[in-house]
């Protein structure tokens, strides 16, 4: 039975919630492979909508394996809260129904402080974080410091990895003007955590394996998008992890060779949080209408999205990058009503003509968008659900999108109902 992985091939917030949560039905596993509880998806099911920051989208249809990959840096007080709230909202959460990987690095209380003081403090340029932890738990991971989720399970060796925490981190502490961390109460912290943490926490590697081997499907999700890959993303504007889609496995223990399908979420235009470059971003009543229209704040942090244009340019290289074999197009209803809409199909650098994103960050802040454009529709989109209830124009719109990001549509989205999906290409067929 194949497998898919599911990406965002932008900047994130593409809608990945509705379509993993619309393929988790057809799914055996759903597995979070990277982040932590900074970026949100929300569901609407039947009417009732759930905000999930941490679990996987799965988690809400009941039959189903939920799992957190060691390529997530989890929170384990945040999600003993979003289990309660999904809890409060009549979802079933269980050790038979949701595993831990043993392996995961945990996000302390000191973490969110440590990433908090950085940004206020930073004079040369703010990245833009959340402020919750995620980049100096990934820090704390690579500089081999990191408390793990089967650290829990043993107090000595937690204390000895308390003690090579705080090493690092009294130092840091100190040249922030912040007080050193108190050792005692972070072990009190960690211990009371630990009985509701460990009974979900298991070999994950494992457990996917003998689902692979079993004939089960296993749907992967990220999250964020590409363009926030701490290698392939708009450096240092980025996460803390890759998000690329060659991290599902990494960030699972499951082989490369597993993954049968890529499915990039891709929204119909572009949006971007918080800091970075955006060379289609767009300061007039288009940008304004499109923000409206769209509902664009976060789902995590309340904040407002910076819209623009479909950007072809950015997506056709996250699909390169990722190795994407189709996309799912969502958000068209949006652009419902726009005389004329605008694509951007290369960059103007220097008196150069560029067909990608630069890496240098100097390079990315002068790219100025170059724009095809396209007569719009008045019709509505919202809610179509065969290639028959669009309008013509809106059909010439996707297909422009395919050619120019040279990848096929496999779902297109038409409202934020699940039930409000075009199939063309099924990411499970064998």
């Amino acid at each position: 039975m194949a497998n898919v992985v599911v990406v965002g091939a932008q900047w994130g917030d593409e809608g990945k919630g509705k379509i993993v949560d619309w393929l988790s039905e057809r799914a055996d596993v759903i597995a979070r492979f990277q982040g932590g509880h900074n970026a949100g998806h929300t569901l609407v099911i039947d009417g009732a909508v759930y905000k999930l920051s941490l679990l996987p989208s799965g988690i809400v249809r009941g039959g189903k394996l939920s799992v957190i990959g060691n390529g997530v840096v989890l929170d384990p007080w945040h999600m003993v809260q979003e289990i309660e709230k999904l809890r409060g909202q009549g979802v079933e959460i269980t050790p038979e129904n949701l595993v831990i990987a043993e392996n995961a690095p945990l996000i302390l209380s000191v973490h969110g402080e440590l990433d908090r003081a950085r940004e206020s403090q930073n004079s040369v340029a703010k990245i833009g974080t959340t402020g919750r932890g995620i980049g100096p738990a990934y820090e704390d991971k690579v500089g081999r410091r990191a408390i793990r989720v089967a650290d829990l399970a043993d107090d000595a060796t937690l204390e000895l990895r308390v003690d090579r925490l705080l090493m690092h981190h009294d130092a840091l502490r100190r040249g922030l003007g912040l007080p050193e961390i108190d050792r005692a109460a972070l072990l009190v912290e960690l211990k009371a955590i630990a009985p509701q943490i460990l009974p979900y926490a298991g070999p994950v590697w494992k457990i996917l394996n003998e689902h692979r081997r079993a004939g089960k499907r296993i749907l992967f999700e990220g999250a964020q998008g590409a363009l926030l890959d701490i290698d392939f993303g708009t450096y240092p504007f980025v996460t803390s992890s890759n998000v690329i889609a060659g991290q599902a496995a990494t960030g699972t223990g499951i082989g490369p060779g597993s993954i049968d399908f890529v499915l990039g979420i891709v929204k119909a235009y572009t949006t971007r949080v918080g800091e970075g470059p955006f060379p289609a971003e767009l300061h007039d009543a288009d940008g304004q209408r499109l923000g409206e229209r769209g509902h664009e704040f976060g789902t995590v942090t309340g904040r407002k999205r910076r819209c623009g244009w479909f950007d072809a340019v950015l997506v056709r290289q996250t699909c390169a990058t990722s190795g994407v074999n189709g996309i799912a197009f969502t958000k068209l209803d949006v652009l419902d009503g726009f005389e004329t809409l605008k694509i951007c199909t290369g960059y103007a650098l220097d008196g150069a003509v560029l067909d990608y994103l630069p890496t240098a960050a100097d390079q990315q802040a002068r790219c100025t968008p170059i724009y095809e454009e396209m007569e719009g529709w008045s019709e509505s989109t919202e809610g179509a659900r065969s290639w028959a209830d669009l309008p013509g124009a809106a059909i010439k719109y996707v297909r422009r999108v395919e050619e120019l990001i040279g990848c096929p549509v496999a779902l297109l989205s038409t409202s934020p109902e699940r039930e409000d999906t075009i199939l063309v290409t099924d990411p499970f067929a064998d």
